[in-house]
């Protein structure tokens, strides 16, 4: 007898299969009862009449608690009722482990609070089940554009003694007998070392910020991804974007919509989702924002409130562009036509989800770096490997980084980013 997923079950109507899985649910009727299966791959109903099983199967499923892991023996049947079109139908269950105890978040009407507090066992529920099988989709969508373009993965390094954005929200670790590194803001400072080296490069993993921010839209520890291209100026860095983020919400719909509907997403928004994205200057920006009633000023720099009043002008992402230079980071290249901004872009995300991604050229001129630099007070020897790119073959570069889990929130349509991510670190939790 073979073993099976729930996901291929459709290939094996009218067969025996095995299933190996735990039962996250149960009810029973008389003499049947129903068992809601589940194993990785999806949710099933397993039926398990009295008539049809022996009577120690249908003692052991009688007393099968919520949790109990077990490997069912059965035949695959057509159920139009079933997301996956079929159920099972038992002749043999064999428990491998039944708890002792009830199951902890088996009641519906459970807090966030307790809920994240065990989150080892939320995993399981069927919600953030197919959330999380939505993040897998965006992070295959991320790595398929890179492939198809030829893009070179570069891992860039947790710890790093250079400052990638602020020095106030930095994690801070003794490393040693060299003193004081931190935990990676970002891997761009080491993308553009890899662009000089590889032409088009991208990474993908951890990163963290040491901001004391209570909002629905911010983790102390959350995934980034982030691109580099030697030669690329500001236009061409906002179409890789833009190109990008089309193509992460298209893959989705064909590969996981089955899993945005199961939590009530609107996908027809995201359908609209398609290049190019609409553009604005901070200057048209602060203009929008005045008219709806803020008191923002030119020179500010934009929190939550104002990228959602903005975002909902548009039914798509909308970039934001040359923004105030001392609003921005110390490495992005000043608009030579008008040097107090920046050719920078960021790309707010619609339905009040802000900013998915930040993004500039770099400036590539050594002494306009050290300037910078200086400016900033950030200390010179400690960015000497960053400064010597721009000694040995330095070229206009651009590049941007997107936040992994702000992006599965908006195309999930989550009211918390704490969903997004499998074990979220916010301001006030780090277990489990």
């Amino acid at each position: 007898m073979k073993w099976v997923y729930i996901e291929d079950l459709k290939q094996y109507i009218g067969q025996e299969v095995e299933l190996r899985g735990w039962v996250w649910n149960k009810r029973s009727s008389g003499k049947i009862h129903f068992l809601q299966f589940r194993d990785g791959t999806g949710f099933i109903q397993v039926v398990v009449e009295q008539s049809s099983v022996d009577p120690q199967t249908f003692e052991i499923s009688d007393r099968i608690k919520m949790e109990s892991s077990v490997i069912v023996r059965g035949v695959v049947r057509e159920d139009s009722r079933s997301p996956y079109g079929v159920e099972v139908h038992a002749k043999e269950i064999i428990p491998v482990q039944i708890p002792t105890e009830p199951y902890p978040i088996s009641k519906k009407d459970h807090g966030i609070d307790f809920l994240m507090e065990h989150r080892h066992l939320w995993l399981r529920s069927r919600r953030q089940f197919h959330i999380l099988r939505v993040r897998d989709a965006v992070l295959t969508a991320i790595r398929n554009f890179y492939k198809e373009r030829k893009f070179v993965q570069i891992d860039t390094p947790i710890f790093t003694g250079s400052i990638g954005e602020t020095a106030g929200n930095l994690f801070e670790v003794d490393y040693f007998d060299y003193g004081k590194v931190y935990l990676s803001q970002t891997g761009q400072l080491y993308l553009e070392a890899a662009c000089l080296a590889f032409g088009k490069v991208y990474n993908l993993g951890p990163t963290f910020r040491a901001e004391k921010s209570k909002t629905r839209r911010h983790l102390i520890e959350f995934w980034m991804h982030e691109a580099e291209v030697a030669y690329y100026e500001h236009e061409d860095n906002l179409r890789l974007q833009e190109e990008l983020v089309s193509y992460i919400v298209k893959y989705v719909l064909e590969n996981a919509s089955e899993h945005l509907i199961a939590i009530g997403r609107d996908i027809s928004k995201l359908e609209k989702v398609t290049v190019p994205f609409e553009r604005i200057t901070y200057d048209e920006a602060i203009k929008i924002l005045q008219k709806h009633g803020s008191n923002i000023q030119w020179g500010d720099d934009f929190g939550g409130d104002e990228e959602t009043i903005i975002a909902s002008q548009f039914e798509k992402p909308v970039f934001v562009t040359h923004y105030p230079r001392k609003c921005k980071a110390f490495y992005m290249q000043p608009d030579p036509s008008r040097p107090e901004v920046v050719l920078c872009g960021d790309l707010l995300a619609p339905e009040g989800y802000g900013e998915i991604i930040g993004g500039s050229q770099r400036i590539h001129d050594y002494d306009l770096l050290v300037e910078r630099l200086k400016e900033f007070n950030l200390p010179v020897e400690k960015y000497q490997w960053y400064l010597d790119l721009r000694k040995w073959g330095s070229v206009p570069h651009s590049g941007f980084g997107l936040g992994v889990e702000r992006t599965v929130a908006w195309i999930c349509g989550l009211e918390h980013i704490r969903e997004a991510i499998p074990f979220a670190r916010t301001l006030y939790r780090v277990y489990p």
